[in-house]
């Protein structure tokens, strides 16, 4: 059985969700996403019509599976032990489920998903793979994406340095649209292999497809019983009744999506089963990027501590993906059950069903948006940041420098960044965040907290992060969520800038010991920009777009120690 068991609890959103899915039916909702009807969205076809192709994923990829299974089983037979790959968003975030959740298959390809460019980062695993034993994968749709082409070119020239010309390109495929301009570069570059994508298909939306089926063939995953999960909910997502019988599984989780944003319960917390919990990543890009726009969103929130049930304010609601018996899951949805608080439980009978899964959250949220009266489709405001960041990296050409503001306050080795008044810290701080003692229904608060890391990810940093995270959640009740820069930008960074913009932004940055070039052209050391200033560019262009944008952004430097400053910040929240 593919369609993991779904349990809700409404509470007072059932009348809502009911004229939702009335309405569904009335207007014939779902015959006409099927036939590709943009003006189930919007009035004009831009950035729709040709965003359809994700219905019929499960089916039109069954045919490449042939091809797909023979380049597995070339790279096998010549002793590839891994796989890198390098992506953004659409592109990493379905590998990187298949590779934490299902892991590798023994005599199969070990696959590490590299969505970086802080250069500690890249330096780590270009000295953790073996160049000799390591298929590098190029993922992007557009072809064009900096992260992802500026990691081609670097990993490319260092590897020809190790195997030499008449070898590099051995090592190296792509996934890309047809015509885009990784296609072009692959080919001159001679790469292996060449995985053109239907064009019809977002990056988000593209987990059933090369995107996401090539890494896990990697693995070893069996993509023909992934595919059949997945077409078994794409069948159950075609029925138009309802209200009535098995109905539709999709229809309703995206009434339930769009009922709780209407009423103000915006803020969608995930809790998993701990071997599930990397499908929340790529939920949250999916259903952010997708919803957060025009004034509008649904904010996921992830990898929360669990905290009393009082703790949580009224613009909660609760998603929960339990594989077999979760104690734990089964205690906490007994406490929610309690409380005022909607939520809904999905149990997987294993982690196969997460091929129904993808299909059925994909649905579910073109139908939220329509519901919602956005394109579900588009990311407008993403393109901000990347405009400003652009900015930056050529003035620097021009110039050698990045344009930089003045440090609002300096306190040993942290400087402080923010339009908010202070001459401390602490006085800044103080300013920034909400009273503890006001509710969130008053309208000029902010609603939630997102901090976002522009640092080289490590065990302990994860730990002093979820730190922060906890101690702000815990002391002004509100949502916190967190991302690593510039990964983030292409998952909550459309959300951040596009919802009703009543978020509070933290920026962590340090210093960088050791940059890295990013070569001009692959295969050549001549290199005009390093990576340490392609990621300082992009905090400080997403700091200039999100004041632009009217939000209340604060950036912290954290210098050379970032795990001591880290440490004093949250000891210094913890007084306020």
């Amino acid at each position: 059985m593919s369609i993991g068991k779904y349990i809700v609890h409404l509470g007072n959103l059932t009348e809502t969700v009911d004229h939702i899915l009335h309405k569904i039916e009335k207007e014939k909702l779902i015959s006409r996403i099927w036939q590709h009807d943009y003006t189930v969205w919007k009035e004009k076809p831009d950035e729709i019509a040709n965003r359809l192709g994700w219905l019929h994923a499960p089916e039109n990829m069954v045919p490449n599976l042939p091809t797909i299974y023979s380049f597995v089983d070339e790279i096998r037979s010549e002793k590839f032990k891994n796989a890198v790959l390098l992506g953004m968003g659409g592109s990493s975030l379905a590998p990187e489920v298949f590779q934490k959740i299902f892991g590798v298959k023994p005599g199969f390809i070990n696959l590490a998903v590299l969505d970086s460019t802080h250069p500690a980062v890249i330096t780590e695993y270009f000295d953790r793979y073996q160049p000799e034993e390591t298929l590098y994968i190029v993922s992007t749709k557009s072809g064009g994406t900096v992260e992802t082409i500026s990691l081609m070119k670097y990993f490319y020239t260092a590897v020809q340095k190790v195997l030499g010309m008449a070898q590099v390109a051995k090592h190296f495929i792509a996934i890309t649209d047809p015509g885009s301009g990784l296609e072009e570069m692959a080919r001159q570059l001679n790469f292996r292999k060449i995985f053109l994508n239907d064009p019809n298909i977002g990056g988000r939306y593209s987990a059933l497809t090369y995107f996401g089926l090539v890494p896990a063939a990697l693995l070893g995953i069996d993509l023909d019983r992934l595919l059949h999960n997945a077409r078994e909910m794409s069948q159950n997502c075609k029925n138009s009744e309802l209200l009535s019988g098995t109905g539709n599984p999709a229809a309703r989780l995206g009434a339930v999506m769009a009922a709780a944003a209407e009423k103000g319960r915006d803020k969608m917390t995930f809790f998993l089963s701990p071997s599930l919990k990397p499908f929340a990543a790529w939920n949250e890009q999916l259903i952010a990027e997708s919803t957060g726009k025009e004034g509008k969103g649904i904010l996921p929130v992830l990898d929360a501590k669990i905290m009393k049930m009082d703790h949580y304010s009224s613009d909660r609601w609760f998603a929960f993906f339990r594989l077999g018996q979760d104690e734990n899951l089964i205690r906490l949805i007994s406490k929610i059950r309690k409380t005022a608080h909607p939520f809904i439980e999905i149990q997987l009978n294993d982690v196969y069903d997460l091929g129904a899964e993808f299909f059925r959250w994909e649905m579910a949220t073109a139908i939220a948006g329509w519901s919602m009266k956005i394109n579900p489709f588009d990311q407008p405001n993403v393109e901000s940041s990347k405009i400003l960041a652009r900015k930056m990296v050529q003035t620097y050409r021009t110039t050698g420098k990045l344009p930089q503001m003045n440090a609002t306050v300096k306190a040993g080795n942290l400087q402080v960044y923010t339009f908010t008044p202070g001459k401390t810290l602490e006085e800044i701080l103080l300013n920034y965040f909400p009273p503890e003692s006001k509710e969130l229904e008053k309208t000029t608060l902010p609603s939630y907290i997102s901090i976002h890391a522009y640092l080289s990810p490590h065990p302990q940093l994860d730990v002093l992060l979820q730190k922060l995270q906890d101690t702000l959640a815990k002391k002004y009740r509100l949502s916190v969520t967190f991302g690593y820069g510039p990964r983030f930008l292409h998952s909550t960074g459309q959300l951040h800038k596009g919802d009703s913009g009543k978020g509070l932004f933290i920026q962590l940055s340090a210093d960088i010991d050791q940059d890295l070039p990013i070569p001009d052209r692959a295969g050549e050391d001549q290199s005009d920009i390093s990576f340490g200033t392609l990621i300082t560019s992009q905090y400080l262009g997403d700091f200039q777009a999100l004041h632009d944008g009217g939000r209340r952004v604060l950036r912290i430097h954290l210098g050379e120690k970032p795990l001591i400053e880290l440490k004093k910040i949250i000891k210094i929240i913890n007084s306020l």
